[in-house]
Parts: structure tokens; C-alpha cells; sequence
């Protein structure tokens, strides 16, 4: 995909609206998201028939200079051969025309996940380890296609939008704001990207839009966030000022619906791939009802976190979180579902540009950091404090408090210590006693550990004295300061 590159004194951002298309507008995106998956279809198996093609001649014992050439997934390379293919290939030639040459050009640029799945395989790219692409299934697949060429934009009324061969459709919400930026020439549109999310088409536009700062609420004050299961989040700013966002828990009160939902669905005739049997129209009547009650808690999800990270972002200057390990929390089955539920992650990624986009700092505290270990008033840290110990008792100072509302002060604490901002509430480290063993770690489970160079990602676990290391020199740092 093409990167743009925004001028001076812009930025560039994305405005998601929801759409309303009637009858036609809804048959033609269709079409588009179908031409989209079936180009990405068409290039995986261009590609892999290779692979496989050199394969069976490596178990002739052919000679590995003369094995067939690989083909090159570049988008201008797998362009040309499409162009070539659509003459001649029975099941393009018919439709091939019907649709814009974006939608086709969304699914060639898909197979860029070969790149990412060699970069894996050499070590040249990070996180977890890549899987050969797959086909998509019309079933299971999000229809998707993005514009970056023809007539896009936002009608004058701002109720409607133009889009290369689907036309004029209708927005489900007022977009006169953006269309009022687009004539002052504050905004212009780079992209625009339909996709069919939670039963609903929504356009994405990927605009470039004048830089504009708002000061915040309290420019001066950090906070310090607290993620949990039992309280999504508590807050501690530098004034002592505490705070609690209560965790609503979307998923598990609606898993009465879902139970009963699921019930209904198992009754049903689905499709099978194994033996080929198509789903009955039963069946896709109960999973759509189903899916309803999914999206709607992913929406309600959506709305809970984009409100409190956005006023957290428009009051403070200074935002502290802890590194969380969310997959490797995601892996314990007593807390999997309650910890996706809570989303720890997406409340990271929101607060990360949305500090960015106006201007304000987030210090992420190290994963080892000891801030709930940490007595807030006297700097002991504890040896050991299991999760089921909810309140802090400090031994030194007599301090008790909750075990969250602790750790959230601490966090608060470390933005001085990082950023050098001056603000309130600094830890001075000379009052810091000595730590005891095992103070600069999370309390680990009791659960028996898997041996050395079990684990999924092939590599060797370190062990105790290595994590120990890791942890004081980490504990040095304290904290790493996203750039912004």
C-alpha cells in the first residue's frame, strides 16, 4: 500500500463513518468486496503453485539451480500477470469489467503477507511467527476495498459520499464538519476504504489535515493508570486526586443471550467442509442473530474505551500505563475471557495517538516494573504480594491502602522520575530501602513451569537468575517514553 508522506503543519488521520446504502449501492459494494477477495485468491494460488511446483521436483532429486524460478509477489509484478491471466481464465473473463480497478488492486496488494510471512521466517520482522497466507473464504471473509484513484468525496449536504463506480451513497450519520474542513482547505482526502464490519458498511477516509494543538485540561499533572479485572481502571494523578472507572463487563453480561443463542444454532443444519454440506437457511437465520448480540457488546466495548481514553487524554499532560503482557495474560483460562473483555490492549493503542494528537507525553512503565510491589509513601518494595492480597500493607510505615490505588500513585510518581517534568508526588530514590529477593518481579504463578525450550516461540525460556538480571537492570530505566 501506498505510504503518504503529510506537508508541513499536517497530519495524517482517519475519519470512519457508517453507512446507509440502499438495495443498488449495497449490491455494488458487494461486488467490489467479492472482486477484492477473489484477486487476493487468485495471487496465493499463483504464488504457492510454485512452492509446491518446487517441492515434488526437490523429490525427484532435481539440483536446486534448476528448479523452477519463484515468482515474485510485488504488486506491479503480480499486476502484470493478472492482466494477462483475466484474458484467458474463464472465471474472470465475464465480471473482470463490472468492478473498478481498486478492488482489484486491493487484492493483489494483500499478498504483501508473503513479505511479512519471509521476514518472519528469517528473523528480519517481529512478534509472533507468521503463517503461510491462506485463501479466504466467502463465508468468513470481511468484504473490503479501498480508493485511492477516481471521484471520492464528501457530498456538499454532508449526508452523502461519492465513490469510483458505486456512486452517491448515504451516510447514516451528519458529516458537515468534515466537508466544512474540505472546503476551508484545512483536509484532503488521500484514500477512502469500504468495508463491511458488524453487519454495517462503513468508508474510511484517509485524509491529510491541518495540525491543529488543544491545550489540555491540566498540562502539568500526570496520572497514573491501574489496569484491572475487578476495576477497569484506577486513577492516581499527581495531586493525590484518586479515581476509578468501573469495569462494565459487556461480554459476560451477555452470556446468558449468547448461551442461548449458541443452543439454537447447534440445532441447526451447518455447513460442513469436510463432507461438503451447505448450512440451511435456518442455521444462517440463528448464527446472524448470534452475531447480532456479539457486535452489539464489540460496540458497546468500543464506546466505553473511547470515552475514557479520550477525557484522559484532554485532561492530563502527562498519561503513565504499564507494559502489560496481555497475550500471555489471555493464556490463563481462568482469566482469558475477562481479560479480552477488558481490552488492555486497545486502551494502550487509543491513548498512544491520541497523546500524540494533542501534543501530551505517555510514559509506558517497564513490564517489571515493581508498582504494586511498591509502598507509595516510603519506596519499600515487598518481596512477595499475591494477586489475592487486594489491599497493601507497608510493614515500614504502617501505610494501607488499596492494592490498585497503590500501584496507580506509584505510576504517577514515575513520571517525574522519567520525563523530568517537575510535576508532584517524585519518589526520591535515596529513601528507597533495599530490595529484597524476588522484589523486582511480578509475583509468578503457582503453576509448574514448562521446561527450557518449550515454549511456542522456539526459543529458550531464561531462567531465575537471568530473569533477575533482566529485572535490576531494568528496574534502573523505570520507564521508556513513547515517542511522540
Amino acid at each position: 500500500m501506498k505510504q503518504f508522506k503529510p506537508q508541513p503543519g499536517f497530519t495524517v488521520l482517519a475519519h470512519k463513518l457508517a453507512l446507509d446504502p440502499n438495495a443498488t449501492a449495497n449490491r455494488h459494494l458487494h461486488s467490489h468486496g467479492g472482486a477484492a477477495r477473489a484477486a487476493y485468491n487468485w495471487a496465493v494460488a499463483y504464488i504457492t503453485a510454485v512452492w509446491w511446483q518446487r517441492k515434488a521436483e526437490q523429490s525427484y532429486g532435481i539440483a536446486e539451480d534448476q528448479l523452477t524460478e519463484w515468482r515474485s509477489w510485488s504488486l506491479p509484478s503480480l499486476r502484470k500477470a493478472s492482466n494477462e491471466d483475466k484474458r484467458t481464465n474463464p472465471r474472470f473473463a465475464d465480471w473482470w469489467g463490472e468492478n473498478s480497478k481498486e478492488a482489484y488492486n486491493t487484492g493483489l496488494a494483500g499478498a504483501a503477507a508473503f513479505d511479512n510471512y519471509a521476514k518472519a521466517k528469517s528473523g528480519r520482522r517481529k512478534g509472533r511467527a507468521m503463517g503461510i497466507p491462506r485463501f479466504k473464504s466467502k463465508r468468513k471473509a470481511h468484504p473490503t476495498c479501498r480508493f485511492t484513484t477516481g471521484t471520492i468525496r464528501i457530498e456538499p449536504d454532508g449526508r452523502h459520499v461519492t465513490l469510483p463506480r458505486i456512486g452517491r451513497v448515504r451516510l447514516h450519520e451528519d458529516a458537515s464538519r468534515l466537508r466544512a474542513l474540505l472546503d476551508a482547505g484545512h483536509m484532503r482526502i488521500l484514500s477512502a476504504t469500504a468495508r463491511l464490519d458488524r453487519g454495517r458498511w462503513f468508508v474510511s477516509f484517509q485524509v491529510e489535515e491541518k495540525h491543529q494543538l488543544v491545550k489540555v485540561a491540566r498540562p502539568d499533572t500526570a496520572v497514573g493508570i491501574d489496569l484491572g479485572i475487578k476495576t477497569l481502571a484506577v486513577l492516581a494523578d499527581s495531586d493525590g486526586v484518586l479515581g476509578e472507572e468501573p469495569n462494565p463487563r459487556h461480554l459476560e453480561r451477555a452470556q446468558k443471550q449468547l448461551r442461548r443463542a449458541g443452543r439454537v444454532v447447534s440445532r441447526r443444519q451447518g455447513p460442513d467442509r469436510r463432507t461438503g454440506q451447505q448450512a440451511s437457511k435456518r442455521w444462517e437465520k440463528a448464527s446472524r442473530a448470534r452475531n447480532k448480540i456479539h457486535h452489539r457488546v464489540a460496540n458497546l466495548r468500543e464506546d466505553t474505551l473511547h470515552k475514557m481514553t479520550t477525557r484522559l487524554a484532554r485532561e492530563y499532560g502527562t498519561i503513565v500505563v504499564e507494559d502489560l503482557n496481555v497475550a500471555g495474560m489471555g493464556r490463563n483460562r481462568r482469566l482469558s475471557r475477562r481479560v479480552a473483555d477488558a481490552a488492555f490492549g486497545e486502551i494502550r493503542r487509543q491513548l498512544t495517538y491520541k497523546t500524540r494528537r494533542r501534543g501530551t507525553r505517555l510514559v509506558v512503565a517497564d513490564r517489571w516494573c515493581p508498582s504494586s510491589k511498591t509502598c507509595s509513601r516510603c519506596g519499600v518494595v515487598k518481596a512477595k504480594l499475591p494477586l489475592g492480597m487486594r489491599v497493601f500493607v507497608c510493614e515500614n510505615c504502617g501505610l494501607v491502602i488499596d492494592r490498585d490505588a497503590n500501584a496507580g500513585h506509584n505510576l504517577a510518581a514515575l513520571a517525574a522520575r522519567t520525563t523530568g517534568t517537575g510535576v508532584a508526588g517524585d519518589l526520591d530514590p535515596a529513601k528507597a530501602k533495599s530490595k529484597p529477593r524476588g522484589a523486582d518481579r511480578k509475583t509468578r504463578s503457582t503453576r509448574p513451569r514448562r521446561e527450557a525450550g518449550t515454549g511456542r516461540a522456539g526459543g529458550t525460556i531464561p531462567g531465575p537468575r537471568a530473569r533477575a538480571e533482566t529485572g535490576d537492570r531494568q528496574q534502573d530505566t523505570g520507564a521508556q517514553l513513547v515517542l511522540q
